[in-house]
């Protein structure tokens, strides 16, 4: 049996200088596997931790490979480029995980219509491009997985009555999952997506959305990158076109004890948006 069997194996991902991204990469930087940090944040910010720089440290010090890249997912020169060098780098891809993402929770009405672009373009078009850019590649492996980060495509009103927009963007995220697994079957290239039960332990829900209280009752971001390593390991021509959650795929792994990825053993969990509670 492969103990490491991401080992030399070469992750492209989209938004990962911290939180789910930088999991998912340190989970499989412990096989030994090559990583491009594709993402925006260069220099440090004032609030939010880590960096391209500081996430390839953290990957190489886990036992991979990294190669640090200024991406912004919405200019496809950007993407397309970082993928060139990833290839002239590790020799090819063989998993594209498209984790950028920009929330807003908005109404209609409230929301500008600069950020109602933004989060489309980082969102739906964003996994577009690089899904896009990678295909050819991951074309030439032999396991090879396209992953993305958004939700089951659940069409009940209350999804799209409370933030419009934000629902728009991640299920375009999510119809590109739909499409591509069923465009790429005969290539072998598995396209799922992974979605969390909770809310994660982010930034995001730290500075944005729920502050000290939600960390408590969310879970680790480790959830998400043990999940998304199940999956990168499934055959690619067996496993497609599913919209998984992250203890469900964990469950069929054989886990049946989450309480270990909780902030707050003691605290009740918080269901994430677009699915139903905790299982």
């Amino acid at each position: 049996m492969n103990t490491r069997p991401l080992h030399n194996k070469t992750l492209f991902i989209t938004g990962g200088s911290r939180g789910i991204g930088l999991a998912i990469a340190l989970r499989a930087a412990r096989d030994g596997a090559n990583i491009t940090i594709a993402a925006k944040t260069a220099e440090p910010h004032p609030k939010l931790a880590g960096t391209i720089y500081s996430a390839a440290d953290e990957i190489e010090r886990a036992g991979g490979k990294a190669l640090p890249v200024v991406v912004d997912v919405r200019d496809e020169a950007s993407v397309i480029s970082a993928v060139k060098q990833t290839v002239e780098k590790f020799g090819g891809i063989d998993i594209c995980v498209n984790n950028a993402s920009a929330i807003d929770l908005s109404t209609t009405e409230a929301i500008s219509m600069k950020r109602f672009d933004l989060i489309q373009s980082i969102n739906t078009r964003g996994t577009f491009v690089s899904s896009r850019a990678c295909i050819a590649h991951l074309r030439k492996s032999s396991n090879p997985h396209i992953l993305t980060l958004s939700p089951p495509l659940d069409l009940r009103p209350q999804w799209f009555a409370r933030h419009l927009p934000y629902t728009l963007s991640k299920y375009g995220m999510s119809l590109c999952v739909l499409g591509l697994s069923e465009e790429l079957r005969g290539d072998g290239i598995g396209c799922n997506a992974l979605w969390p039960r909770t809310t994660i332990a982010t930034a995001a829900i730290e500075f944005a959305l729920g502050g000290p209280e939600m960390m408590r009752r969310s879970r680790r971001p480790e959830i998400m990158a043990d999940a998304a390593y199940e999956i990168f390991n499934r055959p690619s021509r067996e496993y497609t076109g599913h919209f998984a959650i992250d203890d469900d795929v964990l469950r069929e792994a054989g886990m049946s004890d989450f309480s270990a990825y909780q902030i707050d053993p003691a605290a009740s969990l918080q269901t994430d948006l677009f699915v139903d509670g905790p299982s």
